[in-house]
């Protein structure tokens, strides 16, 4: 379905050799979701993107598993980002920018986002150990690549300090969905205009 003005949502669906993709968002949601990746730890950590960031969320994903995960994370990132990007429309009366400082026990986590247009990623997140459970803990710099070159986004990302890998990528995760809460809510003062001098962010 299209994005509108009144009801900002949007369904991308993707296939390719690899991967047949079905996402749904409502960006004016309540955080519910329904993911089915076929990985638990990816599950787990999509959850935590849509409920912390309000956005709802239905994903389903069917991989070539039997490989590895990288093309499941990799195409869903993709995937997220086009439904974002589209249920977005021309991004007028957004509040655009946001940036949070999130803690998790012993890690803090730095997320910052500019919904601009321009597709950029800074990751600054080192993990000890090269996975959590059966997890590439690589693929997490991997999956948010693809969400921000996707949905058009500017994204910085900086663990701060942290001891416990879990940890370190779930609030990654959680801080980027409060600043997408945050930015792509609606200015009450702005809510006709693009926020931008150009007059336009697409």
């Amino acid at each position: 379905m299209a994005a509108a003005k009144d009801s900002r949502t949007a369904t991308v669906s993707r296939k390719t050799n690899e991967t047949a993709i079905s996402v749904s968002v409502n960006l004016d949601g309540t955080g519910t979701s329904k993911i089915s990746s076929g990985i638990g730890f990816f599950d787990h950590m999509l959850e935590q993107l849509s409920r912390h960031s309000l956005i709802d969320m239905e994903i389903d994903v069917k991989g070539d598993l039997h490989i590895d995960d990288h093309h499941s994370v990799e195409d869903t990132g993709i995937a997220i980002g086009q439904a974002i990007s589209k249920a977005l429309g021309d991004r007028r009366g957004i509040t655009r920018y946001a940036s949070l400082d999130l803690a998790m026990d012993e890690t803090m986590t730095k997320a910052a986002v500019d919904l601009s247009g321009r597709p950029f990623l800074v990751w600054n997140v080192a993990f000890s150990a090269p996975k959590i459970g059966t997890f590439d803990t690589e693929l997490v710099r991997e999956f948010f690549q693809a969400l921000a070159q996707n949905a058009g986004i500017t994204l910085h990302v900086l663990n701060h300090y942290g001891a416990n890998n879990h940890h370190i990528a779930e609030t990654c995760f959680k801080a980027v969905a409060r600043v997408l809460r945050t930015a792509t809510e609606i200015d009450a003062r702005q809510a006709d205009r693009v926020p931008s001098t150009k007059g336009t962010l697409v």
